[in-house]
């Protein structure tokens, strides 16, 4: 016992000074015998002492539990704790065992309170623990955890799972310490799995698509593995491969044809052998979105040359693109230049002058092509837009041709600094050299050449580096310089004596993409081939295609999560005007169409006016291809739309690569000062605990004054003192 509120000595000195002072005052006086007086007397003086002890609130200490009382067992019931490889037992068998050994050995010290969590967090009577729910989210269970006992202190939480974890995985603030517990095995046991399938960059009208899959197989030795490739459901492509080792992840890229008018939903699977362990993980799908708009091409020549009929046939010729053209004739009587422009009789009064005047003008176009540009023509106006257009708006840029790279060029221009490449600088240094090419002027492709999208000539890199070796050599390759950090050169080419030349440079420069080719007369690959080959034209179309592809529209949206039914989806928008300013003051309407055809309406919150970015939420609660449309106006304007699939539902996360992975509770535990414990060590999980609480806390307390019995023994001195003075004559 201590006292919440005690007094200090010399208090304490002059109360037991005053309570022996009136007991004596007040029965030194009475005409009662000795005997009558000490037990009235002591009676008195017990009173008012009590009184006083009372009034210093005396509390009990608890000597066993620490400030935080409650210790909640968290017992993840998701369905991959179904799986039976926790010593031969299903996980959740081992999971209830557990719960029941650690209540009641926690239960000494603590109060235990046993919660089941899968999607949800609910109260769980272990004995009946089943794991059916779909999926885990270890994070939003913290998360409830911290809500159900807000005001209450917590010693730490005990979580018995296998680590499976489809959540975002963070750790929210204010946590106590986690204690992991892990169930399952560490090792594979026999499954395949299809570990991950990926698809190329968004399509244009047209493009191949890489389809990218990954599978791995545990516990079979290295016997081919049948995978099979399906179209919306139907049989599409089928491959036996072999890993190199048991447990090696194998790699297959299948070629997909172009998108239609509607997204294709395509699936890898992996026959399901009599014992596999999981066949849940045996199947991927991933989505094609439906063929994005044509993308809108600028081709500015600084003079007619034999290039640019072959070119524009080539651009012209692609259904992903559409093409304006510009070729500066020369100058008129009064020396001003003259141009001639093939465009869209809307956008050819704007290129009157060669090359759009403002920002409005230029960024209706994904990418631009200065042919032979001379320093001139750009002044510092037109080089302004043009960085604003790469940097700004995420246009690409592509500069070939001599004279553009000759003195008298578009070195010192705003130009110069977009591209790949420091002009005059060191031509060759930091070049790779290439596996392929051979002779001046002859292409060669080094390592990340070779499975570049703009280079790709077959199926696999050894095809398209065997069809590039067979081209005809270029006319000549002019010196570009240095690449500059960051950069990748795709391609070189021979120069005189045994050196190589960059002959095509890419980089990222802010939002948007830049190129500098450095060859002359690509036409010969057209002329100096068989009727029938395409190298010209799928060089030049992939050029274009890969350098528009990532130009954004003035109303974006990206939606993440919700490939999971009833896993939050967010969906994350961005306006800007035809200028690509931010569109402030503009309305967002955001419709979500699911797979059987029901349209919800979501609320969009606006995250930054300035930046005029929105986000708006939704829950997909179906398996299938969800449609986001998100239309913005501004007043009677109508700024643009935008459309997005989701497929939900395409891989079963929660089966996903079904080891336990200790590493989710080992971070978590780490991350709140807690410890992983197995399943060896779990006897010693409470003396762990108690250890761990903080020996400065103040013990958990009771108040002793603060009750009934205080009280009764109060009036129970009273009235026995009241009594014997009644009974002895006393008033």
């Amino acid at each position: 016992m201590t006292f919440a509120e005690p007094w200090p000595w010399w208090a304490l000195t002059v109360a037991l000074a005053g309570v022996a002072f009136l007991t004596w005052r007040e029965y030194s006086r009475a005409l009662i015998s000795r005997h009558q007086r000490l037990p009235l007397a002591a009676l008195r003086a017990v009173t008012l002492l009590l009184l006083i002890l009372f009034l210093m609130r005396p509390v009990a200490v608890s000597d066993g539990a620490p400030r935080g009382t409650v210790v909640p067992i968290l017992v993840d019931v998701s369905r991959s704790m179904r799986i039976a490889d926790a010593g031969g037992v299903p996980r959740i068998q081992r999971a209830r065992e557990l719960a029941a050994r650690l209540a009641p050995a926690l239960g000494r010290e603590f109060t235990v309170e046993t919660l089941g969590f899968g999607e949800t967090l609910d109260p769980l009577d272990p004995a009946r623990a089943e794991a059916a729910a779909p999926r885990t989210d270890l994070s939003g269970a913290l998360t409830a955890v911290a809500d159900r006992y807000r005001g209450r202190a917590l010693a730490g939480i005990v979580v018995i799972s296998d680590g499976a974890d489809t959540g975002d995985g963070a750790v929210p603030a204010g946590i106590p310490p986690i204690y992991g517990v892990p169930v399952g095995s560490l090792q594979p046991l026999r499954d395949r799995e299809v570990a991950s399938l990926a698809i190329g960059e968004a399509p244009l009208p047209g493009s191949i698509v890489d389809l990218t899959a990954t599978v791995v197989s545990h516990g079979f030795d290295r016997s081919p593995i049948e995978v099979r490739v399906l179209e919306n459901g139907r049989p599409f492509a089928a491959r036996r491969v072999q890993p190199a080792a048991d447990g090696a992840p194998v790699q297959e890229v299948f070629q997909v044809p172009p998108p239609g008018e509607s997204a294709t939903i395509y699936t890898v699977e992996i026959p399901a052998a009599p014992d596999d362990l999981v066949p849940e993980n045996n199947t991927r799908s991933v989505l094609v979105p439906p063929a994005g708009r044509r993308r809108r091409l600028l081709l500015v020549e600084g003079a007619p040359g034999f290039e640019h009929s072959f070119l524009k046939r080539a651009w012209t010729a692609d259904p992903g693109l559409e093409l304006d053209a510009v070729v500066r004739k020369g100058q008129n009587e009064r020396g001003d230049d003259t141009f001639y422009i093939q465009a869209s009789t809307d956008r050819a009064p704007s290129l009157a002058s060669g090359f759009p005047v403002d920002r409005k003008t230029l960024f209706a176009y994904d990418a631009i092509v200065l042919a032979n540009a001379g320093g001139s023509f750009f002044s510092r106006e037109r080089g302004d837009l043009a960085e604003a257009f790469v940097g700004e708006r995420g246009g690409g840029l592509l500069v070939l041709g001599a004279r553009s790279f000759a003195p008298g060029g578009i070195g010192g221009t705003a130009i110069e600094y977009l591209l790949p490449v420091v002009l005059g600088g060191a031509a060759g240094r930091d070049v790779t050299p290439a596996a392929t090419g051979s002779g001046p002027n002859r292409v060669g492709l080094t390592a990340d050449g070779r499975t570049h999208p703009i280079l790709r000539l077959g199926t696999t890199p050894q095809e398209t580096e065997k069809r590039w070796a067979a081209a005809p050599a270029l006319a000549s390759v002019t010196p570009l310089g240095t690449p500059r950090p960051g950069a990748r050169v795709l391609a070189v080419a021979g120069g005189s004596g045994s050196g190589v030349r960059p002959l095509l440079v890419v980089q990222r420069f802010g939002e948007g993409r830049t190129m500098a080719f450095a060859g002359e007369a690509t036409w010969r690959w057209r002329m100096m081939r068989p009727t029938d080959d395409r190298l010209y034209e799928t060089f030049w179309q992939q050029t274009a295609r890969w350098l528009a592809a990532s130009s954004p529209d003035p109303v974006m949206a990206a939606v993440t999560r919700g490939t999971t039914p009833r896993e939050t989806a967010t969906v994350d928008i961005t306006i800007r005007d035809a200028a690509f300013v931010p569109a402030r003051g503009a309305s967002v309407s955001v419709r979500v169409r699911g797979p059987g055809g029901r349209v919800e309406e979501l609320a969009a919150e606006p995250v930054d006016a300035a930046a005029a970015t929105w986000r708006a939420r939704f829950k997909p609660a179906e398996i299938g291809v969800h449609v986001v449309t998100v239309e913005a106006t501004r007043g009677a304007e109508r700024i643009g739309v935008a459309t997005r699939h989701l497929l939900t539902g395409g891989a079963d996360l929660e089966m996903a690569d079904p080891r336990a992975n200790e590493a989710v509770l080992a971070r978590m535990a780490n991350d709140t000062a807690g410890a992983l414990v197995r399943e060896a060590d779990v006897d010693r999980l409470p003396g762990m605990m108690a250890a761990a609480a903080d020996p400065t806390s103040p013990r958990a307390t009771r108040e002793l004054w603060h009750g009934p019995v205080p009280i009764l023994i109060i009036i129970g001195l009273l009235s026995a003192e009241w009594v014997l003075r009644r009974r002895w004559g006393l008033r």
